[in-house]
């Protein structure tokens, strides 16, 4: 699992979450980050993030480029 590591995370990179309702069966939902919203420097679940659609979920994938 990607996304652990806020260093790693950044407004504008693209990403794959799982949303609060999916965390059950494991539906990813891909976009663009809007903002950070956990503060510490690692989370075991993934970061928490803001995408720009407005749907916040925890990173569970880097999308490469």
């Amino acid at each position: 699992m990607q996304g652990q590591n806020r260093k790693d995370i950044y407004p504008g990179l693209e990403v794959g979450i799982i949303l609060k309702k999916d965390q059950r069966n494991g539906n990813v939902t891909y976009g663009v980050v809007a903002a950070l919203l956990t503060s510490s420097a690692f989370h075991s679940r993934g970061i928490k993030v803001k995408l720009e659609d407005g749907q916040i979920g925890r990173v569970c994938e880097i999308v490469e480029e």
